[in-house]
């Protein structure tokens, strides 16, 4: 991320390339990593709990296809989906905040 010999931040990156925060440009890409992050956080989780795809769709009553999905930022998850997916599949609690 270099401009003119000088080190950008993300965010000014994403600035330039994006627009200013609070843009439909810049907010459609702040959702899609949100989605990523959500994705990534459910594969993680599953390998350190040691479970396939397919032993987690079970436990949560979903199909090794829709864990795979969500995993790989195919698909957005629901929050009652993803609830389950946490608590039932995965023994864990699911936490959300509001900042406003």
């Amino acid at each position: 991320m270099k401009e003119k010999g000088k080190l950008q931040t993300l965010d000014q990156f994403k600035d330039r390339h994006y627009g200013l925060s609070g843009t439909a440009e810049r907010d459609d890409l702040e959702r899609g990593y949100e989605n990523f992050r959500i994705g990534a956080l459910i594969h993680e989780a599953r390998i350190a709990k040691g479970l396939t795809q397919e032993e987690l769709a079970k436990k949560t009553g979903t199909t090794k296809s829709y864990i795979s999905k969500i995993e790989n930022d195919v698909k957005e998850v629901r929050i009652s989906t993803l609830k389950r997916i946490v608590e039932e599949g995965l023994n864990g609690s699911l936490q959300l905040s509001i900042n406003l």
